[in-house]
């Protein structure tokens, strides 16, 4: 059940492009108003409570995550938003979704496909690379903290599909509707994950070297730079070597 995994590292390459991009607490109140569409009970709505995690280590104001969570539910105004993917490729051949949150769905198409355009890349039709990636929800646990066995007795039994062992961390994979229970029953261990969340995971991994890979990161980054994209998933292999050269 364990094995290697490169998500790790696509993940610190996301994290750079994280780090640059500003607006942060406007992307997370959009995803906050987006799951709590599903109920505003984080204790009942896996995802919801996923993204307050995030947005309350992003320091984000209480006031702040209550008045999204009610714009979510409709109790407040300002709720409108259009949650979907844009499919394309990246320069290398390289696999892309990107996640975005809009009111406005004519001017984000636009902006997105010029940004696509001017990095090297391409849009596609809906259905051309979604296949390629699988949802799953990835909770990312500190191995300095917790043992692989630790981590995969509460994954197995919780229900998860794959528990992954990488350098300096141990993920656990698991079906979306398996997530709300996976993660409270690490909450019931008193295991807590460093990061958790549900992703678009690519199914195989495309082979870049170093130039292509800087590219990609550069098209990455000016995607999310954009204040109606949330996320941006790509296929490509970011091996340590690569990383360590791009610094």
């Amino acid at each position: 059940m364990s094995g290697h995994s490169k998500w790790a590292t696509i993940k610190r390459a996301k994290a750079k492009t994280d780090a640059k991009k500003g607006k942060v607490f406007t992307k997370i109140t959009k995803d906050i108003i987006l799951a709590a569409k599903g109920g505003g009970d984080p204790v009942m709505n896996a995802r919801l409570r996923a993204v307050i995690a995030k947005a309350k280590s992003a320091n984000m104001p209480n006031d702040k995550i209550d008045q999204a969570i009610k714009k979510g539910t409709g109790e407040l105004a300002g709720g409108d938003l259009f949650e979907m993917f844009y499919e394309g490729y990246a320069p290398g051949g390289v696999a892309m979704l990107v996640e975005v949150a809009t009111d406005n769905k004519n001017r984000t198409i636009a902006e997105v496909r010029h940004i696509i355009s001017k990095g090297g890349g391409n849009m596609g039709e809906p259905g051309s690379v979604a296949w390629m990636f699988d949802k799953r929800g990835v909770l990312s646990f500190d191995a300095a903290k917790y043992t692989e066995d630790q981590i995969m007795e509460v994954a197995l039994e919780a229900g998860a599909d794959d528990v992954i062992a990488e350098e300096g961390s141990i993920e656990v994979r698991v079906a979306p509707e398996s997530y709300s229970a996976v993660e409270k029953a690490f909450e019931d261990a008193a295991i807590a994950p460093e990061n958790s969340e549900l992703a678009m995971v690519p199914k195989n991994l495309t082979p870049v070297d170093a130039a292509t890979a800087r590219k990609v990161m550069t098209l990455m980054e000016n995607l999310e730079e954009n204040e109606d994209v949330q996320n941006v998933y790509v296929t490509a292999d970011f091996t340590d070597e690569i990383m360590e050269e791009l610094g």
